[in-house]
């Protein structure tokens, strides 16, 4: 399940730095990425145990994948609104990388 790791973990690293972003966003008293930040934390908890469950071997993966695969979908679906923020159209790429190596791998 390289290609798949791999891409989760992509995926883990661009939400962080999205986090992040919407973060300074926050403070700078900008709120409109709040709806993004939600789908993104959400994304990164998901992702993170079925990365966990990736190197693992697990018989979940299956399992997994297809709520991976949700979960990606409405992240990407909700960072695309911000696209003009480089964090957030990278993350949103990433998911869509995520969901298309869980599709050509695990399907």
């Amino acid at each position: 399940h390289e290609e798949t790791l791999e891409a989760v973990n992509d995926c883990l690293d661009k939400g962080q730095r999205c986090i992040a972003h919407c973060l300074v966003l926050f403070q700078e008293g900008d709120v409109s990425v709040a709806d993004c930040a939600a789908k993104v934390h959400e994304m990164k908890a998901i992702c993170s145990g079925f990365s966990y469950l990736l190197t693992a071997n697990s018989n979940h993966i299956k399992q997994m994948s297809e709520l991976c695969m949700t979960v990606c979908n409405e992240c990407a679906e909700d960072c695309r609104k911000h696209d003009q923020h480089h964090e957030c159209r990278a993350c949103a790429e990433a998911c869509e990388e995520t969901v298309a190596a869980i599709k050509k791998h695990l399907s």
